[in-house]
Formats: C-alpha cells, sequence, structure tokens
C-alpha cells in the first residue's frame, strides 16, 4: 500500500497551493519559498505522471486530475490533524468556572457547547452571565469572556473579536410593516442594548441623527434587545457574532446594507497563574479555533431580507472582517467623535 502513496511533502504543498489558488500564498503559509512550493508540485506530477495545475493566468487552476486529487488530500490532511489533536490534548477533567458577557453567552457558547463536551467529555463548565471586569480576579472564576476596551491590568487577555453593528428585526414585523427606507424607522420601535449610543452612532453613519423616533425601549443589555428583536417587539442592533445564527436560521433579517464598528470588542481573560492550567488552556484554545473556523467555513453572505438603504452612503463597501455578512462597514475614523459605550453593555 505504501509503495503507491505519493511523497508527504509535495502532497502539502500540492494541497496548500490549490486551496488557496497561489503559489505565493502556499509558500507564506507553508514558511518555505515559491521556489521550494514549485519544485514539490513538480515533483509530485512526475511521480503521478498527471499536470495537476494549468499554467497561466494570476490564479491557478487545477487540471481534471488535480481535481480528482484534492479531496482525497484534503481530507487525508484533516483526518491527520484532527486524530494529532486527540494525540497532543492534555489530559484534563474537573469543573471550569466561566463568566461569559450575557449576549455571547445566550446566543453563541450556549449553542456550542455540546462541541465542546464532546472533544472533552471530563470537563464540567459552570457558566456564569456577568460583563463585570472584576471577575476576572475572582478566585470563583477561572476564564471570564469580556466586552469592554482592552487594557485590563494584572491578568491575561487577549482579543477574541470585534464586532460589528446593525439593524436587525423579525422577518414577521417586516412583513406586516416594511422598511423601504432607513426613514421608515420613525414608524417602528428601537430597541437598545445600550443608553442610547449604539443606535445613534449608526443613524449618524445614515445620515439620519435628526429621524424623529417615537418610541422607543431600553434593556440592560444586548440580550435583552435582540430577543426582543425576535419577537417582533421592535428593531434591534445585532451584531455579527451573537446574532449570526438567529439570522441564519431565519429568525431575525438585516433590513439595511450598512454597519458600523463597535467601540468595544469581546476579550477572553483569566488570571496570570491559570492561563497555563490545562483546564483552562484546553477551553481557551477551543473558543478561539471555533472563532476561527466558523471564520473560514461560514459563506460571505447569509439567506436575509435586505433593503438597500436610500440614505447618502458615507464609505465604499467593504466586507465585514468576519466573513459573516456583507454589511457595509464604516472606517472607524469616520466615527471618531462617538463618546465610548460604557463596558459593561452587549
Amino acid at each position: 500500500m505504501t509503495a503507491r502513496l505519493p511523497p508527504l511533502n509535495p502532497l502539502r504543498a500540492f494541497e496548500a497551493a490549490a486551496r488557496l489558488g497561489s503559489i505565493s500564498a502556499a509558500a507564506r503559509e507553508l514558511k518555505v519559498t515559491h521556489g521550494a512550493v514549485s519544485h514539490q508540485i513538480r515533483t509530485l506530477e512526475e511521480s503521478l505522471k498527471a499536470s495537476l495545475f494549468e499554467r497561466g493566468g494570476n490564479r491557478l487552476k487545477l487540471t481534471p486530475q488535480g481535481a480528482l486529487l484534492l479531496p482525497a488530500v484534503s481530507s487525508a490532511f484533516e483526518g491527520i490533524a484532527a486524530a494529532t489533536a486527540l494525540v497532543n490534548r492534555p489530559s484534563t477533567s474537573g469543573n471550569l468556572r466561566v463568566s461569559c458577557v450575557p449576549a455571547l453567552l445566550s446566543l453563541w457558547l450556549i449553542p456550542r457547547m455540546g462541541s465542546f463536551s464532546e472533544q472533552y467529555p471530563e470537563i464540567s463548565l459552570t457558566l456564569t452571565s456577568s460583563n463585570d471586569a472584576a471577575l476576572v480576579q475572582s478566585p470563583e472564576i477561572d476564564v471570564a469572556i469580556l466586552y469592554g476596551p482592552g487594557g485590563w491590568r494584572d491578568c491575561w487577555a487577549r482579543l477574541w473579536s470585534s464586532l460589528e453593528l446593525f439593524p436587525v428585526a423579525s422577518p414577521t414585523l417586516l412583513n406586516s410593516r416594511p422598511l423601504r427606507s432607513v426613514r421608515d424607522l420613525r414608524d417602528h420601535v428601537l430597541l437598545h442594548g445600550d443608553d442610547g449610543r449604539e443606535w445613534n452612532t449608526w443613524l449618524a453613519a445614515a445620515d439620519q441623527l435628526d429621524m424623529p423616533r417615537l418610541r422607543e425601549h431600553f434593556m440592560s443589555d444586548a440580550r435583552l434587545s435582540t430577543e426582543a428583536a425576535r419577537h417582533g417587539q421592535g428593531i434591534a442592533l445585532g451584531d455579527n457574532i451573537t446574532a449570526s445564527s438567529l439570522i441564519a436560521s431565519g429568525e431575525l433579517v438585516i433590513p439595511f446594507d450598512l454597519s458600523v464598528p463597535a467601540s468595544d470588542a469581546f476579550y477572553v481573560t483569566c488570571r496570570n497563574e491559570v492561563r497555563s492550567a490545562p483546564i483552562a488552556k484546553v477551553f481557551i484554545d477551543w473558543m478561539f479555533a471555533t472563532i476561527e473556523s466558523e471564520r473560514r467555513s461560514r459563506p460571505s453572505t447569509s439567506a436575509r431580507h435586505l433593503i438597500r438603504s436610500r440614505a447618502p452612503r458615507a464609505a465604499p463597501a467593504q466586507s465585514d472582517p468576519l466573513g459573516t455578512f456583507s454589511t457595509r462597514s464604516l472606517p472607524r475614523a469616520a466615527l471618531a467623535t462617538k463618546p465610548r459605550r460604557k463596558s459593561e453593555k452587549r
């Protein structure tokens, strides 16, 4: 069997170049030179006595033989990576105490708990809904996932994800009371997950800050405003992390092609001495691996209802940093005068 297998390194070079569509990109990923990747691909083609790429053009194109080989090679490397992760997984068991921002806990972490438990069945989680940075130093909490500006002292902290904010609504609500332009928001209830600053920022970006607001509800955090929007109680500001599953399932839709960056972001934090504990390390690594996997696999657009805003556009279209939605983002410089939103929200 082994005598019929091509050499491993040429297969790695072929898989990376085919997946990335570029020998230069494959060289950067594999941390070798452009010439080394080209040489490995030629070696594989000579071994197989077949051309795998059509030469010419700015992007590599697979030949029929290359297209036949790629799925098997990709699957084999994925299997090796998964098995290696299992072999290298630290021996962990016990209880891990995690505090998490309410919206992220309810709308992102809890729906994915099964994935973590499958990988680490001997770890039980104790989850607390909070965005109190003081919990990082509490002996009752091992890992704290916070929403804020970062820069907390005397602890380990790493940026987990930035956010883009955009209006979300129930499709049932929009079917009965359509949003044909941003000005139509005046006929709807605006749902706030903070003191109103986030909606002010979005409306300013849409050039509608002076729009009359006849009805508004204020809530303690984005989890409540998002849930209220899901139940058709009004229009909330969602984000590309906590609202993503509800948008993908069709429970919420995005009525306007405009998003603005949040002033704060999600961070994973813990005490310095906790960071090296195997039980904390596997959870933290899982958090980052999961969001990275979702960023790679999620399509550039989600099934959603979209109404183009008739308001003047303040910036050219840009893609969402997570590849979740194609809502238009404004550069942070355009929001420089925005007051900082309190970190205890969202």
